[in-house]
């Protein structure tokens, strides 16, 4: 299995993805056809005939839907049953970072010299690129350093060196959205897939073995080439791999001669030594050399700084997170929250400051089980119920017109705008309406988030399947979120009104009386 940068790009807009056990970052879209949703005027009625579609038979179904002004609930179907969420995750990870961290955090990347040696400290920007550690070697160079008579130190202590949560399928690390992190961090594109190096196929003579290239160059990883220039015409069949535990990337298949060039990206087995070596190389290219070795150790005190490079702010970088729901930043803000929170950069102590700003939501944290930032990890756990609480609690925040624009956008072509929802919905009622983070899983499929019904009224829904039939049933969200959309809310509310009445006006178990349970 490879990933392009092309490919990847497709896929976050739309396209499918070829997966074995958990796709997040992808979050996969297959469907593009554009789905229907029957109107009877009544709202339960409707999404309950929704749910009979037989991939659902034996799954385990949680829907939700809620007035966004008053929380009233309008529709529940098991709405209060844990489920694995995939990048549904990211809903939790990236509202605490907006509340812990603040929209205008920046990432910021230091280098520092002391005695004979010279640090690159950083902590954890994603958004570095080649052309970053370049910019931070020549402003090395500027300040007449020349020669290095000690060591380069790369600091990455800001971070523990936990690369990849332990709940990650091994079999997911070789490809970008499984790619490790650490406080010092390259990406190869301007998506900021963190972790990953971009490698380039071109045609070499017919027969003969393609060329390839890798973006940002580097040693850390040694490419086996196998692949071969194929006749002309015909269509690519290149795969790029990373053995598994090593750092050979292996390419094979073939590549047609009068072929342009072809963009993968695989992974770096250790970020920071990735980073370290990416800002050796530019380094040596301004004349700066350095005599020592390249190690890892922490920057001393009185060290003094050279430079330093800060990252576009969370609110900035929220867009590109987000809308195509990369595992990385994720990983890397649940580190910084808990290095803002309590002084470590660990993914435990972020996770616990995660449960601890929820809980001001108003979240039941005793629900919500998080054991990583992205939804990769199948042991997280949360509800529809709990999804609606914070999509709810966060709409007084001043930063969440910002979060909110940040979504997914329902059949919104441009990749940074409708991102994994970007050929959803098109054509609908639900089109440039729908505000929501998708997530997915092998057997798992979630989309929670923001719809206005036909007279403007704001609604919250969260929707999570687990252990359906077939292919990820995208279709059947996309069904509910249109008849959101779609419907009328008059004949809604006037039902929900009088179901609350005859329930001694609890709004929560409106529409759950004699509810179908699926498993």
């Amino acid at each position: 299995m490879s990933r392009s940068l092309k490919g990847t790009l497709a896929v976050l807009a739309g396209g499918a993805v070829v997966a074995t056990t958990a796709v997040a970052l992808a979050q996969t879209d297959t469907s593009t056809a554009t789905p229907t949703a029957a109107t009877s005027g009544d709202l339960k009625t409707d999404i309950d005939n929704i749910l009979t579609d037989s991939r659902l038979n034996g799954a385990s179904i949680g829907v939700i839907v809620r007035n966004a002004k008053t929380g009233a609930v309008l529709y529940d179907r098991n709405s209060d049953t844990q489920e694995i969420p995939g990048s549904n995750n990211k809903i939790e990870t990236s509202t605490a970072a907006f509340g812990i961290l603040g929209a205008g955090y920046r990432f910021k990347t230091t280098v520092y010299t002391r005695g004979a040696n010279l640090y690159l400290k950083g902590t954890g920007d994603p958004t570095l690129r080649g052309a970053d550690y370049d910019k931070l070697a020549a402003a090395v160079a500027a300040k007449g350093i020349k020669k290095i008579k000690g060591n380069l130190i790369a600091d990455d202590t800001w971070f523990d060196q936990e690369y990849t949560p332990p709940g990650w399928d091994p079999t997911d690390l070789p490809y970008s959205y499984g790619a490790g992190i650490s406080a010092l961090n390259v990406s190869p594109d301007d998506v900021f897939d963190a972790g990953s190096i971009g490698v380039t196929i071109t045609p070499g003579t017919e027969g003969q073995p393609v060329k390839v290239t890798l973006n940002p160059p580097t040693s850390v990883v040694q490419i086996v080439n196998h692949a071969t220039t194929g006749k002309a015409g015909t269509s690519s069949t290149v795969s790029v791999d990373r053995t598994g535990g090593t750092n050979k990337i292996v390419v094979t298949g073939s590549y047609p001669a009068n072929g342009g060039k072809e963009d993968h990206l695989s992974t770096a087995p250790n970020p920071t030594q990735y980073a370290a070596d990416v800002f050796l190389r530019a380094l040596k290219a301004h004349g700066v050399k350095v005599v020592g070795a390249t190690k890892r150790a922490a920057t001393p005190k009185g060290a003094k700084a050279v430079t330093t490079r800060k990252s576009m702010t969370l609110s900035q970088l929220a867009t590109p997170f987000l809308k195509l729901s990369n595992n990385q930043i994720a990983e890397i803000l649940t580190k910084a929250i808990g290095r803002k929170a309590a002084g470590k950069g660990t993914r435990t102590a972020g996770i616990a400051a995660i449960s601890r700003y929820l809980k001001t939501l108003g979240v039941d944290t005793t629900k919500v089980k998080q054991t990583d930032g992205s939804g990769l990890s199948r042991t997280n756990k949360t509800t529809p119920k709990q999804a609606s609480v914070i999509l709810k609690a966060v709409q007084s925040k001043p930063w969440y017109s910002t979060w909110y624009n940040a979504l997914p956008i329902a059949g919104q072509a441009d990749k940074l705008v409708g991102g994994t929802l970007a050929s959803r919905m098109k054509g609908t009622a639900a089109a440039g309406n729908v505000h929501a983070k998708s997530g997915t899983l092998t057997g798992v499929t979630a989309l929670s988030g923001y719809v206005k019904d036909d007279t403007g009224q704001p609604l919250i829904f969260s929707i999570m399947f687990n252990g359906y039939q077939g292919g990820a049933p995208k279709d059947i969200e996309d069904k509910i979120a249109i008849r959101l959309a779609s419907g009328k809310s008059a004949a809604t509310q006037s039902t929900l009104r009088k179901e609350t009445a005859q329930n001694g006006g609890n709004l929560e178990s409106s529409w759950t009386k004699g509810k179908a349970t699926s498993r």
